[in-house]
């Protein structure tokens, strides 16, 4: 058997290295999906503002959902893992876990700084080129750094974006796991009631998850003007969804 000191740096080791993993897990697949969906909302505005507004909602929900649900389940399943050596000993034990949000927060850093430095430098250099030295409009297929500066907002925009929202998500998990670890308000720091945050977030997972359902099937959209409307509905129900349920 480990120290308690030696073995608290390995399992941090181990959450700080899956802290990484889920945040560039996330990122890649939201990136992914969002290259895909963009044809795709091309090719469904042919039909109609409220396909498009559809396929682009869905696709930018899968990122949301994705990111959320690989949280959680790698967080669980490190819990669980951990509590093996550890047992009752929660204290030491989401101590260890709290790599997993050192990691999430030290990859939305790196992320938001170099993907932003790689951003604006694609966005300078196409602007540059095409519209001072050959006077081509802005994104036009003529000019080649266009593609860079595509590549730039995804970066940027998605999976940068997506690693800053892991960040903050995995630091609260961490944050309210050591609060409740060495708090003591009479549950006996019970394994359910230490998992009462993991809890909230799945009951919001399945709120968020019937009330796209609202957004989508719900309200049909037939103009530009409509999609907001739309939007703010489904935030007003999800909030009045899960208040009771929590």
């Amino acid at each position: 058997m480990c120290k308690p000191a030696l073995a608290t740096a390995l399992f941090s080791t181990i959450s700080f290295l899956l802290g990484g993993i889920t945040s560039l897990v996330s990122g890649f697949l939201g990136m992914k999906i969002a290259t895909y969906a963009n044809a795709r909302t091309t090719l469904e505005v042919r039909k109609g503002v409220g396909k498009a507004f559809i396929t682009a909602f869905r696709s930018g929900a899968i990122m949301g959902f994705l990111l959320v649900a690989n949280g959680l389940l790698v967080l669980y399943i490190a819990i669980n893992v951990f509590k093996v050596y550890y047992g009752d000993d929660w204290e030491g034990l989401f101590e260890a876990i709290t790599g997993y949000g050192l990691r999430g927060s030290s990859m939305a850093l790196l992320g938001r700084v170099g993907g932003g430095i790689y951003t604006k430098a694609a966005d300078v250099g196409a602007d540059l080129v095409g519209k001072v030295e050959r006077n081509i409009p802005e994104d036009d297929p003529r000019n080649p750094t266009v593609i860079a500066d595509n590549v730039g907002d995804n970066v940027g925009d998605i999976a940068d974006m997506g690693s800053d929202l892991f960040g903050s998500y995995a630091e609260s998990y961490c944050a309210s796991l050591v609060v409740a670890s060495i708090s003591s308000f009479g549950v006996n720091h019970e394994l359910i009631a230490m998992m009462y945050p993991l809890i909230v977030s799945s009951v919001g997972i399945i709120v968020c998850l019937l009330t796209t359902l609202f957004a989508t099937d719900s309200f049909e959209i037939k103009a530009v003007k409509e999609i907001e409307p739309a939007l703010k509905k489904q935030l007003i129900i999800s909030t009045a969804l899960i208040f009771p349920l929590l």
